[in-house]
């Protein structure tokens, strides 16, 4: 009796012992990195891909973020890349709300990536996290919905929620995201300036690729398609007399006309009063969304003695310099 007592005993601590085995180790986490590829139905562009790079500095942390944005389909929506990175007050434990990565069981992280395999989704967001996990590296993923976003009760779960609440609480680090974005551009496009940091170089490489699978581009694509200098319109001038003019305004290509690709001449004539400014302005032909430009660059021009009271032909041609992207 006491002998088979002795062998259970022998056997409970075993098993027991081998149940400690498995469990997951729960090392601290001293940093981790981030991909987020955030999708809209409305655009171009239509895709944005982030990359947050996280780790303890001190008794806060530093966060540093990529953001890249393909190309709009336009002249005027080249491909970006923009850098920035903010120290914060918070540990990397108090960022992660607690919560290990590394003890997050698999099986419930698939579930929840699988909660909505037949929903209609035309926003959301593929969230991966990379931690490393003894000596592993462990990607986390998460998928969030636009009900996740919109809807006033969309019972996201719990692992997403997680997801959710800290790329909120990184995103406020910098003050704003790319749902914070005008869906047209509102500017004339910067040429690229080349980023030489060792995040970036390691963009270019393709390190953070991984973070991206199943995404419609790939960060380091991206990132070299940004480095690629935007074309520059040509707008030119022909006045078809001898006359030439004192001063000439260049007309600028109206920001909307290279948006929408339009382009070609515009035909126009004017007279020239008596202290060689320019009145009477006439179109013969021409682009409406050009001809603003146009007449707002002659009314500044000015002519010598010689042209005045006479009446000046010109041809104004704009060249957008955009070309079609092929269909697919």
């Amino acid at each position: 009796m006491a002998r088979s007592i002795l062998i259970s005993v022998a056997v409970l601590l075993f098993l027991s012992a081998c149940g400690r085995a498995r469990e997951p180790v729960s090392q601290p986490i001293t940093q981790f990195e981030i991909g987020r590829h955030t999708f809209f139905d409305f655009g171009p562009p239509n895709d944005f891909y982030e990359i947050y790079l996280v780790q303890a500095k001190g008794d806060g942390s530093l966060v540093e973020r990529i953001t890249l944005t393909p190309p709009g389909g336009s002249c005027l929506q080249p491909a970006k890349v923009e850098s920035a990175a903010v120290s914060v007050s918070e540990s990397i434990e108090a960022l992660l709300g607690g919560i290990n990565p590394c003890t997050i069981p698999e099986k419930e992280l698939r579930r929840e990536t699988k909660r909505c395999k037949k929903c209609l989704v035309f926003s959301g967001a593929h969230v991966v996290m990379n931690a490393q996990c003894g000596a592993n590296d462990r990607m986390i993923r998460a998928n969030v919905l636009d009900k996740d976003w919109f809807d006033s009760a969309p019972n996201t779960p719990k692992r997403t929620s997680w997801t959710m609440e800290l790329l909120a609480h990184l995103d406020k680090a910098f003050g704003s995201n790319v749902m914070d974005r005008p869906v047209f551009p509102v500017s004339e496009p910067e040429q690229p300036v080349p980023v030489i940091s060792g995040v970036s170089k390691d963009v270019a490489l393709g390190k953070y690729d991984a973070l991206f699978q199943g995404a419609p581009n790939k960060p380091s694509d991206l990132y070299h398609s940004a480095q690629r200098a935007v074309p520059s319109p040509d707008i030119k001038v022909q006045i078809d007399t001898p006359i030439r003019p004192e001063a000439r305004v260049q007309p600028a290509y109206p920001l909307l006309a290279r948006m929408a690709r339009v382009e070609g001449k515009v035909v126009l004539k004017f007279r020239v009063n008596q202290d060689g400014t320019t009145s009477n302005i006439e179109f013969e032909s021409g682009h409406p969304m050009l001809r603003g430009a146009v007449e707002k660059a002659v009314n500044s021009w000015t002519f010598f003695e010689d042209a005045v009271g006479k009446e000046i032909e010109a041809t104004i041609e704009f060249i957008a310099n955009c070309p079609v992207a092929p269909a697919n």
